[in-house]
């Protein structure tokens, strides 16, 4: 097995640099320190996701009996769920008054950074699925840990990522953050009806044929 073949794979589809927009839009609102903490929760569950694809990512979804493409389905219904919050350039930690503290938008910090950030926007089915296949052509130990080990990088590279977004922001200001949002609200809403048309046809093939 090439073992440059997977990381390239997992940067080119991870991306970090193509999610800034969505992680500036989900922590609007919060302060310094919980966006860097939400970047690091972020770089850190990219790391586990991609670990734990490798290491056991087969085994979960048969133990559960849970298709790839069934996975792809609900990737796309949560980022179509974003998509719509982005086109009416909502706040992501959009909530009633009573519950604007600095303990809850914290933990609203922390949520968006494993749901949607890196679950699906950083570590979606494909990055799932090219983890799984790489891991399964690994012959020795040291095959598997070095995937383990790409999982590091990619983590560093979501965080230094988002350490960056900060000054994007200053420079776009808030009306050119919001023009930015439903801009890529637009394309995410088009990505997400991409993917789960993918899924629904892995899952129904006769809607191959009908779409042709």
């Amino acid at each position: 097995m090439d073992l440059l073949k997977p990381l390239i794979a997992l940067l080119a589809i991870v991306n970090p640099i193509g999610v800034i927009p969505f992680f500036i839009h989900f922590t609007q609102g919060l302060s310094g320190s919980q966006r860097r903490n939400t970047a690091r929760v972020a770089a850190f569950a990219a790391f586990v996701v991609i670990a734990v694809s490798a290491l056991a990512g087969l085994q979960i979804i048969q133990f559960f009996g849970i298709s790839l493409a069934s996975f792809q389905v609900g990737g796309a219904m949560l980022l179509l769920m974003s998509a719509i919050q982005m086109l009416n350039a909502q706040p992501a930690e959009s909530r009633k008054s009573d519950l604007n503290e600095g303990g809850d938008k914290a933990d609203t910090g922390a949520s968006v950074a494993i749901v949607p950030l890196t679950i699906p926007l950083l570590t979606g089915p494909a990055t799932i699925s090219t983890m799984i296949i790489y891991a399964d052509k690994t012959r020795h130990w040291w095959q598997l840990a070095a995937l383990v080990g790409y999982g590091v990088v990619i983590g560093l590279a979501v965080w230094a990522a988002f350490a960056l977004s900060g000054r994007i922001a200053k420079v776009l200001g808030k009306t050119g953050i919001d023009v930015m949002t439903r801009l890529m609200g637009l394309l995410l809403a088009a990505l997400a009806v991409e993917v789960m048309s993918d899924g629904l046809t892995k899952l129904f093939p006769v809607l191959g044929s009908v779409m042709r």
